[in-house]
């Protein structure tokens, strides 16, 4: 029995060595980024309020600890988006010339300030994505789409929340 007890502290302190490597190296779990004590009362501007990056960016900012507020006035710093445009090309197509491959490009432009002062200056960020279609499984396909579309704009929350915390 002592050599399995032998065995079993030495996997335990394994994963106590792991995890303090872990820590120290500045690791965190997805999801929470710490933000700097500028961004704790944020607004974000943005011409279209109601597109999936901004909503993902104010839930985003609300879950690290920020309070979003409805106007610029209250806030000790400014997310500007100057552009949130998705563009979709078509990379193939059929004999018959339908198309059969598209591609989906996210690209955000974003700049942070506080009062008179940049934060962050003016930043672009985008992610891509290719998709297949299909005419006879039109429906699923909107779908999918819709699906990818979201998934880009989770993307790039991703990306801007992590230059925010750095700031």
């Amino acid at each position: 029995m002592a050599p399995l007890r032998q065995v079993a502290s030495a996997v335990q302190w394994a994963a106590a060595a792991l995890a303090c490597a872990g820590a120290g190296c500045g690791f965190h779990l997805q999801g929470r980024m710490p933000l700097p004590q500028s961004l704790r009362i944020a607004y974000v501007d943005a011409k279209d309020r109601q597109s999936d990056f901004v909503q993902g960016l104010r839930k985003a900012l609300i879950i690290n600890g920020a309070r979003v507020v409805d106007a610029s006035t209250d806030a000790s710093a400014v997310v500007h988006v100057l552009q949130d445009e998705l563009t979709e090309r078509v990379l193939a197509v059929s004999p018959t010339n339908l198309p059969r491959e598209y591609e989906l490009t996210y690209t955000v432009r974003f700049s942070v300030s506080a009062g008179a002062s940049d934060l962050l200056a003016a930043q672009e960020v985008s992610a891509t994505r290719d998709f297949s279609f299909d005419v006879t499984t039109l429906l699923a396909k909107d779908n999918e789409e819709a699906i990818l579309k979201q998934a880009l704009a989770h993307d790039l929350v991703d990306v801007v929340m992590r230059r925010l915390s750095s700031l």
